[in-house]
C-alpha cells in the first residue's frame, strides 16, 4: 500500500465523540488549499454508516456550503431521520467554525429483489497503454512555478488514466464529453461500505472539468473561478474498486455562471456501477 493510499482510508475512518457525533481530518486529500469535496461527502457518508446497520447506500445527496479548512478538523453530526422496514435516512452536517461546511442526506436500503435494466457502455477505448496522471502532469513541470511542481506532481491514491486529456494550460475548445478510467489498489479485499466510500471520494474528480471543455478552458488558464455546489450519487451494483472502472462524464448544459454535469461509472466489463450528478460554480475569474 502506498503512503497516499494509507492516508486516504485514514481519512475515511472517524472519531467517534458521541452517539451522533463524528470527527474528520481535513488536511491529505486531494487539493491542499481547501479541502476536496469529494472527500467531504465520503466522510459523510462514512459518519452516516456508523448509525446504519444491515443495508447499504443506495443515494445521497450533498451541498458544499462554504469552502473547508483543511487545516483543522471537520466535526459530523447526524440526524436519524428514519429507521424503516426497507429503507434507513440519514441527514448529516458537516461543521467547521461553528458553521456547516456541507451539509448531506443519505437513503439505505436492504437486499431487495426486482426488475434490472442499464444503458450500454460507451465503447471507448481501454486503460492500457494510457498514461498515468502523475506521467501527464510530469510534461508540465516546466510551465508552472516552482513553488507548485511538488503539489502538482505530488502522490495521489487514486490511480487516473485519462481518456481525452486537453492540455492543462492551453486546452482547445472541445466536446463537453469526457472519460476516465480510475481504480484504486489497496481497495483490494476491503468491505463493500469502503468500497462505496472510495468511489464517493473518487466521484468528484474530473466531474467538474466537464463544463470547461466547451469554451477552451482548464482550471490552470486563471480564467475562470469554479466550485462544486452540489453533489448526487446513485448506487446501482456492488464496488470493487481496486478493478478499473469507467468514469464517462459530460456536460449538458451551462449558463449563468453555473454548468451541470453528469456522470455513468462502470466496471470493465459494463456494469453500471454507479450514476453522479453536479452543479458547479462557473465564473469568469475576477
Amino acid at each position: 500500500m502506498t503512503e497516499a493510499e494509507h492516508i486516504l482510508l485514514d481519512l475515511l475512518s472517524l472519531e467517534r465523540l458521541e452517539v451522533d457525533l463524528f470527527r474528520g481530518t481535513g488536511s491529505g486529500g486531494e487539493t491542499p488549499t481547501r479541502i476536496f469535496g469529494g472527500q467531504v461527502v465520503a466522510q459523510a457518508l462514512s459518519a452516516a454508516y456508523r448509525t446504519v446497520e444491515d443495508r447499504l447506500c443506495h443515494s445521497l445527496h450533498a451541498y458544499f456550503i462554504r469552502p473547508g479548512d483543511p487545516s483543522i478538523p471537520v466535526i459530523y453530526q447526524v440526524d436519524r431521520a428514519r429507521d424503516g422496514g426497507s429503507f434507513t435516512t440519514r441527514r448529516v452536517i458537516a461543521i467547521q467554525h461553528g458553521k456547516q461546511i456541507l451539509n448531506m442526506s443519505a437513503s439505505f436500503h436492504i437486499a431487495d429483489d426486482g426488475w434490472d435494466h442499464q444503458h450500454t457502455m460507451p465503447d471507448i477505448s481501454g486503460p492500457e497503454g494510457l498514461p498515468a496522471r502523475s506521467e501527464v502532469r510530469r510534461q508540465y513541470l516546466d510551465r508552472v512555478p516552482e513553488r507548485l511542481r511538488s503539489e502538482l506532481m505530488r502522490d495521489r491514491p487514486i490511480d487516473v488514466r485519462e481518456v481525452h486529456h486537453l492540455d492543462l494550460f492551453a486546452p482547445d475548445k472541445s466536446d463537453d464529453r469526457n472519460a476516465i478510467w480510475f481504480r484504486m489498489n489497496a481497495a483490494q479485499g476491503r468491505d463493500q461500505i469502503t468500497q462505496q466510500l472510495l468511489l464517493t471520494y473518487a466521484s468528484d474528480m474530473y466531474l467538474l472539468s466537464s463544463g470547461l471543455r466547451p469554451h477552451g478552458l482548464s482550471w490552470f488558464t486563471g480564467e475562470v473561478n469554479g466550485a462544486s455546489l452540489d453533489h448526487a450519487l446513485w448506487f446501482h451494483a456492488p464496488v470493487h474498486f481496486d478493478k478499473w472502472h469507467l468514469y464517462s462524464m459530460d456536460s449538458p448544459w451551462g449558463g449563468r455562471g453555473r454548468s451541470f454535469n453528469r456522470g455513468s461509472i462502470y466496471t470493465q466489463d459494463g456494469t453500471l456501477v454507479a450514476s453522479v450528478a453536479q452543479e458547479g460554480l462557473m465564473r469568469r475569474a475576477r
